[in-house]
C-alpha cells in the first residue's frame, strides 16, 4: 500500500501489490450486484450485510498492517542498500591503504639490505648515507601508523559487513510479514465475496445501493475555514479525488485506500504524512470533533483503523471499502475515535 519506489529484488512491488489487490478488491465489488446459483438461502438480509461489513472492517484493518510492514520494508531496503555501499567503499579503502604499505615495505626492503653499520663504514659519501637513513626512519613511523589505521579500517569494515548482513535478515522477515498481511486481506475479501453471493437476490441489491449512497457531489458545506493554506491545499486535492476507486493498498492517483487518500491529500500540499492511519492520527495536534476545520483528519473505531478527511458542516471525505468510490459521508458514519490538526 506505501508509495514508496521498489527494487528489482523485491517481489512486493507497488504495481504487482496493486493488481493483486486491486483484483480481490474487484471480485468482491462484483459480488454485490453478481447472483449466484448456489447461494446460501440460509443468511438473512440484516444479518448477512452486517456479517459482510464485519468482513469489510476486518479486511481494512488488516491492509493498515500490511501498509505499516510494507512501509517498514520499504525503509529496510533503503538501509541495506545504504549498507551494502558503505561495505564497498570501506573495501576499497582498505585495498588503496594496502597498496601504500606495500609502496613502502618495498622501498625499506630494496634499502636496507645490510646492516647499517657496515652500510655507513663502506660507504663513499657517509653524510649522504645519514640522510637516507633518517629517511627511512621516517618511512618506518610512516608505516607503523598507516598499518594502525589499516587495522582500525578493517575492524570498522567487519562491523559494517555484519550490520548489513542484520538488515539483509530483517528485510527478509519483514517480506515475510507483508506477504503474511496481504494474503489476510485476500481472504478477508474471499469471505466476503461468498458471503455477498449467499444473499437473497433482494438483500445483494440492498447492499449495492447503500455502497453507493455517499455524495459524490459537492455537498453544502459550512464557510468554516481551513486551519493553514496548506489544509486547503489538501482539501483541494481530496475533492478532486471525489468519484475515484477504492484500491486496497492503494494511495492514488487512480485509487486509494482510506490512509492512502490522506497520505496523497496532504503530499499535494508539501506535506509528507505516514502510511497508516494509526501513524496519521498523530500526525499533528489533536482537537475536539466540536471544532474541526476543513483538512482535519478523523481517524474511526478504537483502533484508527479508518480515517476521513473532515470538510465542513459535518461532512467528511474518505475512501469507503471495495466497490464505494472516494466519497462524502456524514461525519458521524461510525464512531469517531480522534480529530487531528495537521
Amino acid at each position: 500500500m506505501a508509495s514508496h519506489r521498489r527494487s528489482s529484488q523485491s517481489g512486493l512491488t507497488q504495481s504487482a501489490r496493486v493488481t493483486v489487490l486491486s483484483a480481490a478488491a474487484a471480485a468482491a465489488a462484483a459480488a454485490l450486484a453478481a447472483p449466484s446459483a448456489s447461494a446460501d438461502p440460509h443468511p438473512s438480509g440484516a444479518s448477512g450485510q452486517a456479517k459482510v461489513d464485519q468482513l469489510f472492517q476486518e479486511a481494512e484493518q488488516a491492509t493498515e498492517q500490511y501498509d505499516k510492514a510494507d512501509e517498514r520494508a520499504d525503509r529496510l531496503r533503503d538501509e541495506v542498500k545504504h549498507a551494502e555501499d558503505a561495505v564497498a567503499r570501506g573495501q576499497e579503502r582498505i585495498n588503496r591503504m594496502r597498496g601504500a604499505l606495500g609502496a613502502i615495505a618495498g622501498a625499506q626492503y630494496r634499502s636496507g639490505g645490510i646492516d647499517p653499520s657496515l652500510a655507513l663504514l663502506l660507504s663513499a659519501d657517509p653524510a649522504s648515507y645519514l640522510d637516507k637513513a633518517a629517511a627511512l626512519d621516517r618511512l618506518s613511523e610512516h608505516q607503523s601508523g598507516a598499518l594502525q589505521d589499516l587495522q582500525r579500517e578493517q575492524r570498522r569494515l567487519a562491523q559494517q559487513r555484519a550490520d548489513a548482513r542484520r538488515k539483509l535478515a530483517e528485510l527478509e522477515r519483514s517480506r515475510s510479514e507483508v506477504a503474511r498481511h496481504k494474503r489476510t486481506v485476500e481472504s478477508k475479501l474471499a469471505q466476503a465475496r461468498r458471503m455477498l453471493n449467499a444473499l437473497p437476490t433482494a438483500d445483494r441489491a440492498a447492499f449495492d445501493r447503500a455502497s453507493r449512497s455517499g455524495r459524490t457531489e459537492l455537498p453544502e458545506l459550512s464557510d468554516a475555514q481551513p486551519a493553514s493554506d496548506r489544509a486547503a491545499a489538501a482539501v483541494m486535492a481530496a475533492r478532486s479525488a471525489i468519484g475515484r476507486p477504492y484500491i486496497w493498498g492503494s494511495n492514488g492517483p487512480s485509487g486509494f485506500d482510506c490512509s492512502g487518500l490522506m497520505q496523497w491529500s496532504y503530499a499535494q500540499a508539501g506535506i509528507g504524512l505516514p502510511r497508516t492511519s494509526q501513524e496519521q492520527r498523530y500526525a499533528g495536534h489533536q482537537v475536539p470533533l466540536s471544532e474541526a476545520k476543513p483538512g482535519d483528519l478523523v481517524a474511526y473505531r478504537h483502533d484508527a483503523s479508518h480515517i476521513a478527511m473532515y470538510m465542513g458542516n459535518g461532512q467528511v471525505v474518505h475512501a469507503p471499502y471495495p466497490g464505494a468510490p472516494v466519497r462524502y459521508d456524514p461525519v458521524g458514519m461510525m464512531p469517531v475515535s480522534s480529530v487531528t490538526r495537521v
